[in-house]
């Protein structure tokens, strides 16, 4: 687009490989697309041409390599697709309509003007256009299928194949005359291991009507509950199964689809049947391979051995590529075989012969093949690779490989010329692949690989040098003065970051580098100095963008910066900093850095601006001037910097209109006076600096891919280079101007030819300087390490050394540097080491105390371990490092938080799932889950946990009720109604009430015993009226109900039993207590029973945690501890409050031992005091000691007895009681077994509850799969029957356009006709004579020759006629009739002007049979799709008489699983009297009979057993009467079988002329007299003339011999007379021979053909007769059929 007259920019060539398909745009040129154009070049003269998209990038591609044709798609919304010719590149075809987005694939047909194209999102539309006529023939929605793979059948344009990595279609399309439609067939891809999985169709489901016990056999979508669709594509996730992925195909040349996996699979799929075939699978190969054993060994080690021996050898063999997923990324059919190529790198060519495959590697490289493709011709095969090269290779010569295309692949990060940029330019990949090329034809001049990635790349104006940077922050300095051999001369590390920003000024002074790190580098750009770096200028923020401009008169550098924020997402900024590089920074740079290399402030005039709104670019321009891109505004605004930058606002001196998909950057021309914007729109734009006005735009890129990332100018702005973000192209612009150049490119022109005379010298020198220098290498030294630097690092390494030997603790900071330290760090290194030579001293007398400060802390370590523990101090304590030991309890802290975080976050969850499964379990059942155990038996009974019923279960219960006593109201109503009918049916219906009142009561009709325990429900249905599925809905909650009052009822006595087993536990417990009692008044020793409830009984002891059951020590916070001990605190207080003055206590211990009452255990306790003189001898004692020793004697007996009663009583007591506690015990586990045989009955009674609703809920469900299946039918019927009304509608106006069509071919033929006929009568001046020679010459049609190439190479031959080929044919028939036209052909005789009449009526003639061939081709194709539509017609019709058979059955099935229902029921033992199995006992056999039914038959059986035996009496006696009717029997039949013999000869005997005379006549016996007379008179007749020719016969045998005789004398002379004429004949032949033989040979020549001739006629003339002779017998068949009757064989 050219916005003014000044000049406009065209594109000089294009670069780039984006790694997609290499096509043959003809035998000899590929072409392949690159951003916004495509690429063509010639494979033999390596030429370039280009073709540019005309409104952005280029998305789906295709060539038609024969037509010499290409097509491509837009990008954009609605698309277009662009049809060129090449090499003219003239735009053929326009086709609109075909995307809403974008197109995934674009095919040419092989023959006529057809192209094939598939949309993406979202539409998904496959469409056939006529490129030609520019007009979309038909299409059709893939409903969401994305097509990877699209092409054409070469031999058929009717067959389409598309496929992506699940879907594989083959379409046909259509034709009826200009009506095109296509019909898809959706293959079945296999499953890798070779089987076929398919999805199960409801439409071809057939359901049997027999129902089974588990009801009809439903199909999976229905029990799945899936309709439409769904239902049609579901599989079973038992089912499904890893299928292949397709990922390549081709046609054969017998119209099969040859299909490559990703997983090495190829697959046949044939087009006629759709059936697919595995040509290899890898997995069978292996298994093949290895299992190849005798299977008939017994040792099964052996075996496993030999098969993994096997497969070992396979994989060590070449064919182990075989099996490598990927092998089959592309394939290419050709007369050898199958070329198949992949990611392994592999070409191979597959052999099938039969059912036999070989595979021949051709071919192998390192990179992976994504591409194959034959030439038009098939002589040569392009491969491209992954990275960007591409290869020719040729079947007929497998060693000759050419490399035609080695471009590398990628995106382009950069391109800039190479000073001054007229002759090459230098671009970079972001993969490091730096590349020359030729600005005037865009030839690639050299690569040099940088292997590694690579973000920024800038051209030095003074040297022949470019430099790099890359994302682990290098600087790679490239040497081009060699052009054709770059190298890397040195390689700098400046950041830890990626490198963003690479700026040299206009005078070759300076290089400027930026980053993310706040830093700008400022480097000598010469290489003389070897680009040494100055130093480094701090910057606020992150480095955006960086603007250089060089004055020339003050020789001073300016640069202006652009930043943002750290934390700032947009890549914009509005703070400005600018500052002025003096010329003497290079001269003399130690007077503006310091130490660690950092460039002051006020040395460089640094001054901070800001803009009023962020931008996003900036630009430095000469007077001050300032250009930025604000991507809020979409405006490109000029700034001017006043002379005070101190805290200045810029606000924008101009603002004009910039690109609308921002962010844009922009870039000034070495002039200054062009301003080029690039932005993600892909327009490369220049405006005028001073104006702003467009100067002139192009489109380059396209926004699809970003747009462009960078652009540059040459010196004199003749060329410039832009490379896109995301398309991988380069693009080289150069100006198209008038025959008057504009003002302003003279400018640059001048400009570039002053700088050049100028710079000319010092480019000289520094180019030199540069090729001087040595290649780097990763071990090169560093030129900056001076002596003495060296000297200084000896002497700090020899006093470290000192120090390390001496003190294990010491280690020098200097060791932990890495060689890839950046540039700041080795700065940093340098500042460490010179600091340190300069406290050499002070930093040895200090490590010295150090030494003795650790001798002395070691000691007292030592000491330390030897003090008691209370003495001793911790490891910590003799930690001197106070800020190393904080640091480290800080980590231990930190760590230890983390700890407890993880451990409180995993309890908490803990705590949740406790939480929530106590609510789910515990809290919600009102009714908790425990049990009862027996004291003394093995008996546990649990109740039934039971949940609090919901609100919503109560409302459906009380609707089931409501719903069930309208049901029984109308009931009782429609008997009321019926009680007006006959008494009799009356009776009938009490009787059958009745029966029905005492079914109702019987437990074995119900199915469950809850009625004989009093737990029923009035509302329950009978079990033989469940018909609907209302009625089992209700009845499921009814017997859920019935099921919780069950429980509920044993519940209640559970509690009951529980509650008496705590009473009984208090009282043993009581009992107990008092036993102790006795056994301490006892002194016995012994273990009492004391009873508890166990966890089971208690089940809320679980949630209890005691602190017995905790085994470690409990962590308490220091909160808790406050805590405790103040809780502590507060019990010791109560605790001495409570031992306050309690005399009355005291005085009660003191007088009666703390109690009121004396009881008699305590009484008979006490000792009797034995008296003070019983320790005297009895001499001494007196009279009344004498008498009290024997009133104590008394005592102690009397207390002695009153012990031993007292005894006997409390061990009677212990015993009664142990009795009691016994006896209780047993009594209350009698009452437990008793809950337990309840229990027992009540699941009995609960499960048989379940097990009907089991059934109801399964009925119901099979009634849900029933209606699920009926509504997918009638959603197929209704949808067959929309197919059916379409498909009729089609073949009626199908009808009607072949009777339309039918009716002008017959017009034409009767026109052609009237042609032949009219033809004497247009010449009728001529001669007659004449005209039958015209005529003659009329009928006489040219041959054209057909010329066949490519029968050698081309696996497909010659293709079938198209339009195309038919237009073809007619102008080369049309041509060769020129020849006949000649006017050498011209009869004699014959005027010229008659000759040209007849030239121009026999073309009309000529033209008139080709267009009745073309109509007659066209109407039968028409009829063909006729017939096609009407079969489409009938298999709809079909269908919908399927579906509705399908219906109907299923309705049948329906009405009948309603009637027949599952009835449970109970039966006593002995009433069963099927044989039971030993699990489960099968009744499907069994029937069900009433009672009295059995016992009719016991009487019935009674009273035929007597008959029986009344009976077996008389057929004894009837027995003989049965022999003898036996023998009658006998007889009689075979009489019948001589009967039926006589009536077959009857039938068989042949109906003569006699037996027809005798049938006539009536009276018989004279008719028999009459012929034995003639028959009489007839032998005597013959008797008489037989005599008469006996004597003739035997005077004709004399007369014979007699001559025979004279015969004989004769033959005699004759043999004679034969040997000498032999002799004489002899001699005449050899005269003859030698006299005649040329006369001989033409009489027998002419001999032999009348011969021949005379054979030939009477072969004619007796197949005429045999001829003749078949058709008089045939006549004679049929008289002779009309006279005689037929007879039919009868068949016994």
């Amino acid at each position: 687009m050219t916005m003014d007259n000044s000049g406009t920019l065209e594109v000089r060539w294009v670069q780039g490989f984006t790694n997609q398909h290499v096509s043959f745009a003809n035998s000899r040129t590929i072409c392949y697309p690159c951003g916004n154009f495509v690429i063509f070049k010639d494979t033999e003269t390596k030429e370039k041409h280009i073709l540019q998209c005309p409104s952005g990038s280029i998305g789906a591609f295709a060539v038609h390599g024969k037509s010499e044709v290409v097509a491509f798609s837009e990008q954009r919304l609605n698309p277009s697709i662009y049809v060129y010719t090449f090499p003219g590149f003239e735009k053929r075809a326009e086709l609109k309509g075909g995307a809403k987005m974008n197109y995934s694939k674009l095919a040419f047909s092989h023959s006529g003007p057809y192209l094939a194209s598939c949309s993406m999102l979202p539409d998904y539309n496959l469409t056939l256009w006529n490129w030609n006529e520019q007009v979309p023939l038909c299409s059709y929605s893939q409903m969401g299928v994305e097509v990877t793979i699209l092409n054409f059948n070469p031999t058929n344009w009717h067959q389409l194949c598309t496929a992506n990595r699940k879907m594989l279609t083959l379409w046909n399309i259509e034709r009826s005359n200009n009506e095109y439609i296509m019909k898809p067939s959706f293959i079945n891809i296999p499953s890798v291991d070779g089987s076929f999985t398919e999805a199960e169709h409801v439409s071809s489901y057939h359901l049997d009507s027999r129902l089974t016990y588990y009801g009809p056999k439903m199909p999976v979508s229905a029990m799945a509950g899936l309709l439409g669709e769904e239902a049609e594509k579901f599989q079973p996730k038992e089912v499904m199964k890893k299928k292949v992925h397709p990922s390549s195909c081709c046609w054969s040349a017998t119209s099969d689809v040859i299909v490559g996996c990703e997983e090495g699979h190829l697959l046949l799929l044939t087009s006629e049947t759709q059936n697919v075939i595995f040509l290899f699978n890898p997995v069978d190969e292996v298994t093949s391979r290895a299992y190849n054993w005798d299977t008939a060994q017994s040792d099964v080690c052996w075996n496993l051995i030999f098969f993994f021996l096997c497969i070992f050898s396979y994989l060590d063999s070449p064919q182990r590529n075989l099996i490598q997923d990927g092998s089959l990324q592309s394939l290419a059919l050709h007369s050898n075989g199958i070329y198949a190529a992949g990611n392994d790198g592999f070409l191979r060519c597959f052999h099938i012969k039969g059912s036999q495959i070989e595979i021949e590697e051709c071919w192998v490289t390192d990179e992976s093949i994504n591409y194959i493709e034959f030439s038009p011709d098939y002589k040569t095969l392009a491969l491209s690779t992954s990275t960007g090269t591409v290869y020719s290779y040729m079947p007929d010569q497998t060693e000759h490989i050419d490399k035609i295309l080695d471009d590398q692949c990628g995106n382009f990060i950069s391109a800039m010329p190479l000073f001054p940029g007229n002759s090459y330019c230098v671009s970079v990949r972001e993969m490091g692949e730096v590349q020359v090329w030729s600005v005037q034809d865009g030839s690639r001049i050299s690569t040099l690989p940088l292997t590694e990635k690579v973000t920024c790349l800038a051209s030095c104006p003074i040297s022949k040098c470019a430099v790099v940077g890359t994302a682990s922050g290098y600087l790679c300095f490239i040497d081009l003065t060699a052009i054709e051999q770059p190298r890397m001369v040195h390689r700098l590390r400046l950041y830890e970051s990626p490198v963003l920003l690479l700026q040299y000024d206009n005078g070759g002074h300076f290089l400027l580098t930026g980053a993310s790190d706040k830093r700008i580098f400022i480097l000598d750009a010469r290489p003389s100095k070897m680009f040494a770096v100055i130093g480094y200028i701090e910057i606020t923020g992150i480095v955006l963008d960086l603007s250089v401009s060089y004055n020339r008169e003050d020789n001073q550098v300016k640069v202006i910066a652009l930043s943002a924020l750290e934390n700032q997402v947009s890549k914009e900024g509005t703070h400005l900093e600018i500052f002025i590089l003096p010329a003497e920074l290079i001269q003399d740079a130690s007077r503006f850095v310091d130490e660690r290399g950092a460039i002051g402030n006020n040395s460089i005039q640094k001054h901070s601006v800001e803009t009023k709104e962020p931008v996003s670019s900036v630009v430095l321009g000469t007077d001050n001037r300032v250009f930025g891109y604000c991507n809020a505004t979409k405006s490109i605004q000029k700034f001017v910097l006043p002379e005070n930058l101190q805290s200045v606002i810029l606000t924008p001196e101009q603002e004009v209109k910039g690109s609308q998909l921002g962010p844009a950057f922009l870039y000034l021309s070495p002039h200054c006076q062009f301003l080029a914007s690039v932005a993600k729109d892909g327009f490369f734009r220049i405006q005028n600096s001073n104006s702003l006005e467009t100067f002139s735009q192009l489109l380059c890129h396209s926004y699809h891919t970003n747009g462009i990332g960078a652009m540059s100018f040459s010196l004199d702005c003749q060329v410039m280079f832009t490379v896109g973000s995301n398309d991988g192209a380069l693009v080289c612009l150069q100006w198209r101007t008038d025959t008057a150049a504009s003002d302003i490119i003279q400018e640059a022109i001048t400009y570039s030819q002053f700088l050049m005379s100028e710079i000319q010298i010092t480019m000289l020198s520094e180019n030199m300087e540069l090729a001087a220098l040595p290649d780097w290498h990763v071990t090169s030294a560093s030129p900056s390490n001076l002596p003495e630097e060296n000297e200084a690092k000896q002497e700090e390494d020899k006093v470290s050394v000192e120090l390390f030997e001496k003190d294990d603790s010491y280690t020098s900071p200097t060791l932990g540097r890495t060689e890839d330290a950046t540039w700041l760090n080795q700065k940093e290194d340098e500042v460490m080491k010179k600091e340190s030579l300069q406290f050499k001293d002070a930093k040895k007398n200090l490590r010295k105390g150090i030494k003795q400060l650790r001798k002395t802390i070691q000691q007292m370590m030592h000491e330390n371990e030897n003090l008691p523990d209370l003495e001793r101090l911790d490891q910590q304590e003799f930690n001197l490092d106070v800020e190393e030991q904080e640091r480290l309890q800080a980590e231990g802290e930190s760590e230890v938080s983390r700890i407890r975080n993880e451990i409180e976050m995993d309890n908490l969850a803990m705590s949740y799932l406790r939480d929530a499964i106590k609510q789910e379990y515990w809290d919600s059942m009102t009714v908790k889950g425990r049990a009862i155990k027996a004291f003394h038996i093995d008996n546990v009974v649990k109740n039934f946990p039971m949940k609090q019923r919901s609100a919503t279960s109560i409302k459906e219960l009380e609707k089931a009720r409501d719903q069930r006593a309208n049901e029984i109201a109308d009931l009782q109503v429609r008997k009321a109604n019926t009680e007006r009918k006959p008494k009799i049916a009356f009776d009938k219906d009490d009787d059958e009430n009745e029966d029905e009142g005492k079914e109702t009561e019987s437990s074995s009709l119900t199915g469950s015993l809850s009625n004989e325990y009093g737990i029923s429900d009035p509302d329950l249905y009978s079990q033989f009226v469940l018909n609907t599925k209302e009625q089992k809905i209700n009845q499921v909650i009814l017997l859920k109900d019935v099921i919780y009052r069950i429980k509920e009822s044993f519940n209640k006595e559970f509690d009951a039993v529980y509650k008496q087993k705590e009473h009984e536990i208090n009282r043993v417990l009581d009992k107990n207590q008092r036993i102790l009692e006795i056994m301490a008044d006892l002194d016995i020793q012994d273990t009492l029973w004391e009873p508890q409830l166990s966890e089971y009984e208690k089940p809320e002891r679980v949630f209890i945690v005691e602190d017995s059951e905790v085994k470690v020590e409990k962590f308490l916070t220091p909160e808790q501890k406050l805590k405790e001990e103040e809780k502590a605190k507060l019990e010791e207080q109560r605790r001495l409050l409570d031992k306050g003055d309690q005399a009355r206590e005291r005085a009660l211990d003191d007088m009666m031992g703390g109690m009121l009452e004396v009881k008699t255990e305590d009484v008979l306790k006490i000792e009797i005091p034995r008296p003070e003189f019983a320790s005297q001898p009895e001499d001494h004692w007196t009279e009344d000691e004498r008498k009290q020793f024997k009133e104590y004697e008394k005592k102690v007996k009397e207390l002695a007895e009153e012990r031993d009663k007292y005894r006997r009583i409390l061990e009677a007591e212990m015993k009664k009681l142990q009795g009691s506690i016994k006896d209780t015990t047993q009594a209350f586990d009698d009452t437990l077994t008793k809950l337990f045989e309840k229990k027992v009955k009540c699941e009995m009674m609960v499960y048989q509850e379940e097990l009907k609703i089991s059934h109801l809920v399964f009925s119901v469900l099979i009634e849900e799969e029933l209606h699920n299946h009926e509504t997918e039918l009638n959603y197929l019927l209704e949808k067959t029957k929309d197919m059916k009304g379409r498909s009729a509608e089609e073949v009626k106006q199908c009808k009607e356009q072949v009777d339309a069509f039918r009716e002008t071919y017959d017009n034409c033929v009767a026109e052609d006709k009237l042609l032949d006929r009219g033809f004497r009568k247009e010449f009728t001046d001529v001669h007659a004579h004449m005209v039958d020679q015209l005529y003659k010459l009329y009928k006489r049609r040219p041959r054209v020759q057909t010329i066949r190439t490519q029968a050698e190479t081309n696996p497909f031959g010659d293709r079938p006629g198209s339009a195309q080929a038919v237009s073809e044919a007619l102008s080369h028939l049309m041509s060769a009739m020129d020849e006949l036209d000649a006017p050498e052909n011209i009869p004699e005789d014959l005027g010229l002007p008659v000759w040209e009449r007849f030239c121009l009526s026999r073309r009309t003639k000529v033209k008139s049979e080709q267009e009745v061939k073309q109509k007659a081709l066209t109407l039968a194709e028409m009829q063909a799709f006729l017939h096609r539509r009407m079969e489409e017609d009938e298999q709809n019709r079909q269908a919908i008489e399927n579906i509705v058979e399908n219906l109907n059955v299923l309705r049948d099935v329906k009405v009948q699983f309603q009637l027949n229902l599952m009835v449970q029921i109970l039966l006593k033992q002995g009433q069963v009297e099927v044989e039971s199995d030993s699990f489960i006992t099968d009744y499907s056999d069994s029937v069900l009979l009433h009672r009295s039914v059995v016992e009719d038959l016991n009487g019935t059986i009674k009273t035929i057993g007597d008959q029986k035996i009344a009976t077996m009496m008389k057929i004894k006696d009837f027995r003989k009467g049965i022999i003898i009717q036996e023998w009658e029997h006998l007889k009689m039949k075979m009489q019948m079988e001589d009967l039926n013999n006589k009536l077959r000869d009857i039938q068989m005997l042949k109906f003569s002329k006699e037996l027809q005379e005798y049938l006539k006549e009536r009276d018989h016996e004279s008719h028999l007299m009459h012929q034995i007379s003639v028959l009489e008179k007839t032998i005597a007749a013959q008797v008489k003339n037989h005599q008469k020719n006996v004597k003739n016969v035997k005077r004709i045998i004399k007369d014979i011999e007699r001559q025979i005789k004279v015969k004989a004398d004769d033959n005699t002379i004759l043999d004679e007379e034969l040997k000498e004429m032999i002799m004489v004949v002899a001699e005449r032949q050899q005269i003859y021979d030698a006299v005649a033989v040329e006369d001989n040979i033409a009489l027998n020549n002419n001999k032999r053909y009348q011969d021949i001739v005379q054979r030939k006629k009477l072969v004619d003339l007796a197949k005429a007769q045999a001829q003749e002779a078949s058709i008089l017998k045939a006549k004679l068949e049929k008289l002779r059929m009309r006279t005689f009757p037929a007879l039919v064989q009868l068949e016994h």
